[in-house]
């Protein structure tokens, strides 16, 4: 098992997992986050941190799509293992439905 980013995050990106994460596979895009599913040690202890309540463990239905994403873009983006602020609207946007369409392949800063 391991855990995945799922839609709530994007223009949301809450990074209060990210402080948690023991092995720092978080990857940082310029409005959605994504763990590198073959470094997360299914420890859980990111999923509970997530305002957004957007980390799902991969046996839980519908992620499969979820799983590319996060692989692909782990592979793009930079490593993020600090917390950072929210993106400026991040409250408005959290819970908001259909948001795929919104994710920017565009990497983030990662680490500064």
């Amino acid at each position: 098992m391991t855990y995945v980013v799922m839609e709530n995050c994007i223009k949301c990106k809450f990074t209060d997992c990210v402080e948690v994460c023991p092995v720092d596979c978080f990857y940082e895009g310029e409005n959605f986050m994504v763990i590198n599913p073959d470094e997360c040690i299914d420890c859980g202890v990111c999923e509970p941190e997530c305002p957004a309540e957007a980390i799902k463990p991969d046996t839980e239905d519908g992620v499969e799509k979820w799983i590319e994403i996060n692989t692909k873009y782990a592979e793009l983006w930079p490593n993020l293992t600090s917390k950072k602020d929210p993106l400026p609207n991040a409250e408005e946007e959290n819970g908001k439905e259909a948001k795929l369409a919104d994710l920017s392949e565009k990497p983030g800063e990662g680490d500064i």
